[in-house]
């Protein structure tokens, strides 16, 4: 299995890229079976970001998908290309299989590969099943079809899940279990300590753990004092296990903390719980944004925090963060609050 560097707390790209490239193999013979039994795993994966961003153009507010390209290897000993698109917050999307034609043939015209192109869908509207695009006229046909995983549809095989050793079974419960507990916190706790406790049960090694972990604990947004519950149970249950993998991480972060400043590392700590927060309820956050998030004082972190638990809209965020770089503009000898 593939290990990885758990999830850097001033690493603010959606997670689900970091799961994706770590592990990318367990995520094809989870989701495309053909594929995995047709790729040459003894050769190495190698992702290909900058090819990608040269054809996909992307808004930087309020992005709600990750994608990603990889180039493997067939066991015929062909190059091939395969292209991921996940659909992290879910949201229904009236031009979806036309982005994924184009993003599909743009990637053919300008490299002259063949891509496989592959769509997971994260929101629960039971009819909305996107897996084809085309149109014809007078004659001339165009058709392309590509294959969708869609997480709601593995609510009924939850013992599949629990009893799998792939990674990505634990990602798909993280998932649903995230969706099911939207509005009660305290059945959020309880799903949140047991998919932990399952990491351990199921026998991960200690890297796997913590990537895991991270994944979990960046989707299962919990209260404060919820939190700080859970994170005791972790601990008594780690102690137990004699295998402190996560409050001994955690440990290592507060000396970190400790080394930045008491003041300083709460305010930063502050300011990554925010985009957390953000990312969740928004969709990936622009480095712009994330620039802007990370100049803020611990009122003003707690002012967004209050808006992003309200039905308030991103524009109104972004309005306030707006307002406060006038302010600062115009004000530039005066101490920020």
């Amino acid at each position: 299995m593939m290990t990885a560097q758990p999830l850097q707390s001033d690493d603010f790209d959606s997670p689900w890229k970091n799961i994706l490239e770590w592990y990318f193999e367990e995520f094809v013979e989870f989701f495309m079976a053909e594929a995995y039994a047709d790729i040459d795993w003894r050769q190495p994966v190698e992702f290909l970001d900058k090819e990608l961003q040269q054809v996909v153009r992307d808004a930087e507010f309020g992005r709600r998908h990750v994608d990603k390209l990889a180039k493997v290897w067939r066991k015929s000993g062909q190059e091939q290309w395969v292209l991921v698109h996940i659909e992290v917050q879910g949201q229904y999307e009236a031009g979806f299989e036309e982005r994924m034609y184009t993003y599909n043939y743009r990637l053919y015209d300008r490299y002259q590969h063949k891509v496989a192109s592959f769509a997971v869908l994260s929101d629960d509207r039971a009819a909305w099943m996107p897996a084809e695009f085309g149109y014809d006229l007078w004659g001339c046909r165009v058709h392309f079809e590509f294959p969708t995983a869609k997480l709601a549809t593995y609510t009924e095989q939850w013992a599949m899940l629990e009893a799998s050793r792939n990674p990505f079974a634990v990602v798909v419960m993280a998932h649903l279990k995230t969706q099911e507990t939207q509005h009660d916190s305290q059945e959020r706790r309880f799903w949140k300590f047991y998919l932990i406790r399952h990491l351990y049960e199921r026998g991960y090694q200690r890297q796997d753990i913590l990537n895991l972990f991270h994944f979990i604990d960046w989707l299962m947004y919990l209260p404060p004092n919820l939190e700080q519950q859970l994170r005791q149970e972790v601990y008594e249950m780690e102690a137990q296990k004699l295998k402190p993998y996560i409050t001994s991480f955690e440990r290592m972060a507060m000396e970190e903390g400790r080394e930045e400043g008491r003041e300083e590392g709460r305010r930063l700590e502050a300011s990554r719980l925010l985009q957390r927060i953000l990312t969740h309820r928004f969709g990936e956050l622009s480095k712009e944004m994330q620039a802007q998030l990370a100049q803020l004082t611990i009122l003003q972190i707690e002012t967004i925090v209050d808006m992003a638990l309200t039905p308030s809209s991103f524009n109104e965020i972004v309005a306030y963060l707006d307002n406060l770089s006038i302010s600062s503009d115009e004000h530039p000898t005066e101490k920020s609050e």
